[in-house]
């Protein structure tokens, strides 16, 4: 038998919203995620779980007593890690925090760099994903806090606003609309590179697109920052793209900035935690450190 400790989690937290759907919004996941860890707990324990209804769904007999020992066991899990922690002298010496994937490839790692020099006991984890997997981790209890791009928006959620940033339109340097101001109007017909679906820097693409008239023109998805970077080297379109991502390519003469008129929102970069939950006292010390930041590079 084997049972998954996020399935666990994803399971009581169906038995306690009383459906998928309803279960899905809390987690920040898809239904057919939700169901799927439902139904691999089904397999692992060859029972039937929940009985789904027009109403939503309620917990068979054997659903019942899985989600009493399910939080049990995840009760006694958080103990563990609490008492090993305190047992090795560590008790409220470990972060882990996340970052949507231009923040936390290329912002995250220099804060955490300035943050240990000054805590070089803490325990720290750092994880990268898109929107979506982040505010996840956050809802999971996996990480305690975030720097996303843009306002994650979810009741469980708390966002605040820390300071701003630029997309770009980045091209290569052979491109033949380098050097000129233009419009909206001369941007029809090329291909630009986006982000996937579920990244917040594609929520932004697609607002600028729209602003400028262009939602429908040719695309290519792009599943990071990086690829779309090196996409754009290699002269395969145009990236509405982080400014911070493409600064040592501008500054080399590798890329070169598209002057539009008007220019792409700017958007905020939040930092990003549960709700109403109190912070570790190492935890508060991080978020002091993040509230001092005004601007993207470091000072």
């Amino acid at each position: 038998m084997h049972l998954s400790i996020q399935s666990l989690r994803i399971f009581v937290t169906v038995a306690e919203a009383g459906s998928i759907s309803a279960a899905a919004r809390l987690l920040y996941m898809s239904q057919p995620s939700v169901s799927a860890h439902v139904r691999s707990l089904e397999t692992s324990l060859a029972a039937h779980l929940l009985d789904r209804g027009p109403a939503g769904t309620t917990l068979t007999a054997a659903g019942l007593v899985l989600a009493d020992h399910a939080r049990r066991i995840l009760g006694i899990l958080e103990e563990v890690d609490g008492e090993v922690a305190a047992a090795q002298g560590q008790a409220d010496r470990k972060l882990s925090v996340a970052g949507t994937s231009t923040l936390g490839s290329y912002l995250l790692p220099r804060v955490l760099s300035r943050f240990l020099a000054e805590n070089e006991t803490i325990r720290t984890e750092l994880r990268v994903g898109n929107a979506e997997k982040v505010a996840e981790w956050i809802i999971n209890r996996e990480v305690s806090l975030a720097i996303c791009a843009g306002q994650v928006d979810h009741e469980q959620l708390e966002c605040t606003e820390i300071f701003d940033e630029a997309l770009i339109v980045a091209a290569s340097r052979a491109h033949p609309l380098a050097g000129r101001t233009l419009t909206p109007e001369d941007l029809a017909g090329q291909r630009f590179l986006l982000r996937e679906i579920g990244s917040s820097t594609r929520l932004d693409q697609d607002q600028a697109l729209a602003d400028w008239g262009l939602k429908d023109s040719p695309s290519w998805t792009i599943w990071s920052a990086e690829a779309a970077r090196e996409s754009v080297r290699a002269g395969l379109g145009l990236a509405l793209i982080s400014e911070h991502v493409v600064a040592q390519d501008l500054r080399s003469g590798e890329l070169v900035r598209l002057k539009i008129n008007p220019a792409p929102r700017r958007r905020p970069v939040t930092l990003v935690r549960m709700a109403d939950q109190p912070l570790t006292p190492v935890e508060q010390r991080f978020v002091e450190l993040i509230s001092t930041i005004k601007a993207w590079p470091l000072g």
